[in-house]
């Protein structure tokens, strides 16, 4: 019974050390990403959604900046394909059929926003890379604004739908914001050596 107790106290230790030493390794993923995430204002949101990116982006901000905009790009495309259920099912009714077209269509200048910036991200050089950003930060900036110009329409929303359809682009501008403050983090520290 003895010898038991110690074989289990001995690999509790030696799991609890294992699990101190990865804790205190300074370039594990989660380093990565949280070290990364820690410009943006969604800090939460940031690490749960690029923690997959941790291995190859490691301390590349010009990746990290990629990473954040593909992101984005996916989630304004899912609320947008939401949005068009809503409407197609005519679910949404009153007040709010004008406001939901009016962030469908902003919706859909946001991601063309989306693609023009993650493509002059892969793209970077050296002889042009303050103006392709100042491009990029443009870009990013209008389509927080068309975020905002959808949320405008659902202000103070009454009924489900419209709360719903109010949560879901303001989770997007969140992708947005996150994706914006890891551009300025490149933009501030310049074209890396790990861009390819």
């Amino acid at each position: 019974m003895l010898m038991a107790n110690t074989n289990v106290y001995l690999t509790l230790l030696l799991l609890l050390s294992v699990l101190k030493w990865v804790q205190s390794t300074p370039h594990s993923s989660t380093n990565y990403v949280q070290d990364a995430c820690s410009v943006t204002r969604c800090r939460a949101l940031c690490i749960n959604t690029l923690a997959p990116f941790s291995t190859t982006a490691k301390t590349s901000p010009s990746k990290w900046a990629r990473a954040g905009v593909s992101i984005t790009i996916g989630e304004t495309k899912k609320v947008t394909q939401y949005l068009m259920k809503v409407k197609n099912y005519r679910t949404m009714k009153g007040s709010y059929k004008i406001p939901l077209s009016d962030c469908i269509e902003c919706l859909q200048d946001a991601i063309d926003q989306l693609h023009g910036s993650l493509g002059v991200l892969r793209k970077l050089n050296a002889r042009n890379f303050y103006a392709q950003m100042g491009d990029i930060t443009t870009w990013l900036s209008a389509v927080l604004t068309d975020h905002e110009t959808c949320l405008d329409g659902f202000e103070n929303p009454r009924g489900k739908q419209a709360k719903m359809v109010r949560n879901r682009v303001l989770r997007s501008s969140y992708f947005t914001s996150n994706a914006l403050a890891l551009v300025n983090k490149l933009a501030t520290s310049g074209l890396d050596n790990t861009v390819a």
